[in-house]
């Protein structure tokens, strides 16, 4: 495969590092905070991002189409597309927590090819290019090599339904820490792929996810040795919000999980 376009992943890189930069800047000041949904935040920092996202890629590509998540767009069938989330860990950011990211990924004819993820807390810049590779700050990335779901370490998160999903998410949750050494929850899918891609975390799994959570990261991934897929193990769709992601070796553990624990709730018994 031909690599991609140069131009494409420094401008991933430059926008989420303005991003990083604007994030840092505003991180412990008093903003505006509303909600799109019961748990679900927005604040005025994920929008000014957004904005200055879109303004730069269509200067640089106007014949280019932009999804974000807070202003939505990604629909006029261009073969070019970005996707993009100008503050993956909304909720943390407004509460204090210095855990969030914002993260950028280019599709050419629905193939995600570029990717960045930055983290302006740990100055951590995550970046992919199919085909090429992966890295964190210009060093190369590779997923873990555990082997057994005892001596794992994953990381997950919440649908933002949890309060009408409660047994299937704590359920399916309960069945994972039966089985691995840990579980962690960040609060910001783009970095518990991100971290999965580094061989800090071994596998990583959520539901009803957007395709701006996840699309440069699950790229990261791939880039790093790992495998990204649905839970049931079928191809993964990132419009379909159900992702599992691993350092490849533990895949089919982590499915057989997911698996009898939905066996289990259709027979009633979970």
């Amino acid at each position: 495969m031909t690599a991609p376009d140069p131009r494409y992943l420094a401008t991933a890189i430059e926008v989420v590092t303005h991003a990083g930069a604007i994030q840092r800047a505003r991180f412990g000041t008093t903003m505006r905070v509303d909600k799109k949904g019961t748990i679900d935040l927005v604040t005025e920092v994920d929008l000014e991002v957004e904005r200055a996202a879109r303004a730069l890629i269509g200067a640089r590509f106007p014949d280019h189409d932009i999804l974000a998540e807070e202003l939505g767009g990604g629909t006029l069938g261009r073969s070019h597309r970005w996707v993009f989330d100008p503050l993956d860990g909304t909720t943390n950011f407004a509460h204090g927590v210095p855990i969030f990211c914002s993260s950028l990924a280019l599709e050419i004819d629905g193939e995600a090819v570029v990717g960045a993820v930055f983290d302006p807390n740990r100055h951590e810049l995550f970046t992919t290019e199919r085909g090429v590779g992966a890295w964190l700050n210009g060093a190369p990335l590779r997923t873990s090599t555990t082997a057994k779901l005892i001596d794992a370490l994953l990381v997950t998160g919440f649908p933002y339904d949890v309060h009408n999903t409660l047994d299937e998410v704590i359920g399916l949750f309960a069945a994972f820490v039966s089985e691995a050494r840990a579980i962690r929850r960040l609060g910001s899918a783009a970095l518990d792929l991100c971290w999965v891609a580094a061989g800090r975390m071994d596998g990583f799994w959520e539901e009803r996810l957007k395709p701006w959570d996840t699309r440069a990261g699950a790229l990261l991934v791939q880039e790093a040795g790992g495998r990204v897929t649905a839970l049931d193990g079928s191809p993964w769709d990132p419009a379909a919000g159900d992702t599992l992601a691993s350092n490849g070796p533990l895949h089919g553990a982590l499915q057989r999980v997911a698996r009898d624990f939905r066996d289990r709730r259709r027979n009633g018994t979970a």
